[in-house]
This record gives C-alpha cells, sequence and structure tokens, in this order.
C-alpha cells in the first residue's frame, strides 16, 4: 500500500496557468506550465523539473524520495499546487516538512495530492451539476472532493474543508495527467 502511496504522489509535480479547459484532452495540445511547454511524452517527473511555478513542489518531491517511484507507469492524476501555494501556508511549513526527520509527513501530505487512474477534468466532472461533489480517494487513503460551479470553474476541496481552485486542467503525462491548483491539500 506504502509503495502504490509513494508512486502515485507522481502527477503532482507540473503545473499550469488559468483557465480550464473541458475539451478531450488527447486531441488537444498540452497547455503550457509557467510559461515552459509539457510533453504528453514525458513522465511526470521529467515534465515537473522544467516547470517554473512548481521548484517547491520538486524540491518537496526529491526530500521524500519519491522522485524514482513518480517516474514509474502509473497511470496517476496529480493536482499539482504552484509555488505560490506552498508559500501561503504559514510562515515556516515547507521548512519544517523538508527537514529529514519529517519525511513520513512530507510523504503523507505529497500523496493527498495523487488520486490513482488517469482522470481529465471531463472525468472528474462527468455527471456533475453545479454545486453537486464527487468525492475521491487519495493513494494516501485521504479523501478529495470535486465540485464545478455554474459558471464551470472547477473547485478541489481537502478533508479540512479548504477548496482551490484548478487553474490549469489536462495537462497529459505518459504516466497520467496533471491538474494545477492554487493551494496546498492538507490532510487530516
Amino acid at each position: 500500500m506504502f509503495f502504490l502511496r509513494t508512486l502515485t504522489f507522481a502527477t503532482v509535480l507540473a503545473g499550469g496557468t488559468a483557465g480550464v479547459v473541458l475539451a478531450d484532452a488527447h486531441s488537444a495540445p498540452n497547455p503550457e506550465v509557467g510559461g515552459a511547454a509539457m510533453f504528453a511524452q514525458k513522465n511526470i517527473i521529467e515534465n515537473a523539473v522544467n516547470s517554473p511555478i512548481h521548484t517547491t513542489l520538486v524540491a518537496a518531491v526529491k526530500a521524500a524520495g519519491l522522485v524514482e517511484t513518480l517516474s514509474g507507469p502509473g497511470p496517476f492524476t496529480v493536482f499539482a499546487p504552484t509555488d505560490e501555494a506552498f508559500a501561503a501556508l504559514p510562515a515556516g511549513t515547507v521548512e519544517t516538512l523538508l527537514k529529514p526527520e519529517n519525511k513520513d509527513t512530507l510523504t503523507k501530505v505529497l500523496t493527498a495530492h495523487v488520486v490513482a487512474g488517469q482522470m481529465t477534468a471531463a472525468d472528474l466532472t462527468a455527471g456533475l451539476a453545479p454545486g453537486e461533489f464527487k468525492n475521491l480517494q487519495t493513494v494516501s487513503g485521504d479523501a478529495l472532493s470535486v465540485q464545478m460551479t455554474s459558471s464551470g470553474s472547477v473547485y478541489i476541496f481537502d478533508e479540512s474543508g479548504n477548496a482551490y481552485q484548478v487553474s490549469t486542467a489536462d495537462v497529459m503525462q505518459s504516466n497520467g495527467v496533471i491538474h494545477v491548483v492554487e493551494g496546498v491539500l492538507l490532510p487530516k
């Protein structure tokens, strides 16, 4: 189970720019993330290291020892917080999580952003009326919920009740899909 949890986090790494598009992810070109091209034939790690807005996430994945695992076959659905999302956490949180003695906690936080399988934005919102929720279980065993507003915006809720908008959806990877979120999803 821990291996699956660790493996699934991979997708968290790549992020994006504003604007959720619910088009067919396989026929549309991949969106850029932070101005950097993301390539569908590359895996999550290969793309993440090129994203200028995911340097904190990449550092966290390295500190948690998840790089090799997150380069695996998947597929994974990752909700990837940006550097700004990490910066919005209380002062000292990121630094504390990156300490070697907090590796287990860091792994739990990172894998709480990953769902097994490949779920595009259309998959996440299929059958949802505005205001309704769809529940997901992460590889860490934590819960996330998806909600679509009447304007078509998609939000991800964590177990603590925080809600963050998906700013860039359907960043396809060879081992899954990344959806960039505007906040760090926290397990209880």
